[in-house]
């Protein structure tokens, strides 16, 4: 295949077909993090927040599976390759979640919905992909890197799988397949869950895209010759990639992070049409598209100093079981949820 195809193309394809996937699971089966938060504390409704939870146990299943069957190199990840550092994860993760709330969306779901039609939503993530980079290589990096310090080579294997392996007196990979069952049994465990099968397929696919990315790109760098990265989706950093090759495509390459952001586009189009949903829509409030756009700006903030948005951290890290998953993720709940409050109840105490 790779004599018929580049290997950025070749990769850029992988990041499609997920990044289609994802897109579907958007727009056709609601999948959302701002959603799922938002049902969770104002809604009292727990089924999009256990689509996390199916998504998070079969892509630490599958992507451990892979492991086991010499189809992927954990080491090799983006997320188990450097070290640590939580403070990285406690701030970026607030400063992503609060910003999220503002936008009223994340990354992931404001490609969803800019490929339904909102006008709003595509230039939340503008914002955010530039926002990206400019704290990535650009001027914030040098705050960036002096605040928390240049990313590390990892000097252990970070990852509750290798922590959790000689307690159970297994293999790394047999340890991460258990926990990811677990993890799935546990969510399966609600009833109203299991009498909505669309929640749990929606659920599945999502997974199944973040497994994907993993096969895909670590079959690429493995039969390949150029120094492929081993990723799979985040939409953060990516935003800003796809931007930068739309204007220097002639002197630059596609990637996987590319394919991932047409590919949540394109899904999200078809879905919308698929469901009717699809129409233009833009802000007709310009004190709502201020707070939208400072949203979109600490989110790209947040999600390069956290390593990823909710969806690299929250599904891609959580594949890999690795030590910043949690923690980024729970971080992302917190900040969403003091955005949430500020903006339907205010801060002011109550008389």
């Amino acid at each position: 295949m790779l004599d018929l195809i580049s290997e950025p193309v070749a990769v850029a394809l992988v990041g499609l077909v997920g990044g289609l996937l994802l897109g579907f699971a958007a727009r056709i089966g609601r999948f959302c993090t701002l959603g799922a938060i938002e049902d969770l504390f104002y809604g009292e409704n727990t089924l999009r927040l256990r689509m996390w939870g199916i998504a998070i146990g079969l892509s630490v299943m599958g992507t451990f599976g892979l492991s086991a069957a010499g189809l992927l190199d954990l080491s090799e990840t983006l997320y188990l390759s450097r070290q640590w550092n939580p403070l990285e994860s406690i701030f970026g993760g607030l400063l992503f979640g609060y910003g999220m709330a503002l936008a009223g969306n994340c990354g992931y779901g404001a490609l969803a919905r800019a490929g339904g039609g909102d006008l709003r939503s595509l230039l939340i993530v503008m914002v955010m992909g530039i926002s990206a980079y400019v704290t990535l290589g650009g001027p914030l990096s040098s705050l960036r890197i002096w605040v928390f310090g240049a990313s590390e080579q990892a000097t252990n294997f970070p990852t509750f799988a290798h922590l959790a392996a000689p307690v159970a007196g297994a293999s790394m990979e047999i340890t991460g397949i258990a926990i990811g069952a677990v993890i799935l049994l546990l969510t399966l465990a609600n009833k109203g869950l299991r009498q909505s099968p669309s929640h749990v397929i929606w659920g599945a696919v999502a997974g199944l895209a973040i497994v994907s990315g993993w096969a895909g790109t670590y079959w690429v760098a493995s039969n390949g010759f150029d120094a492929t990265p081993v990723v799979s989706h985040t939409f953060s950093a990516p935003i800003g990639e796809t931007m930068l090759y739309l204007m220097t495509s002639s002197g630059n390459s596609i990637s996987f992070g590319t394919g991932s952001v047409v590919g949540v586009l394109i899904g999200a189009l078809i879905g919308s049409l698929y469901k009717g949903h699809f129409r233009w829509e833009s802000c007709d409030d310009p004190r709502e598209l201020r707070r939208q756009i400072l949203g979109a700006a600490l989110m790209g903030v947040g999600a390069v100093v956290a390593v990823g948005c909710s969806v690299g951290q929250g599904l891609s890290a959580f594949s890999v079981l690795s030590y910043s998953a949690p923690l980024t993720l729970i971080c992302i709940m917190i900040g969403a949820a003091l955005g949430l409050r500020q903006l339907i109840l205010g801060f002011a105490p109550s008389v």
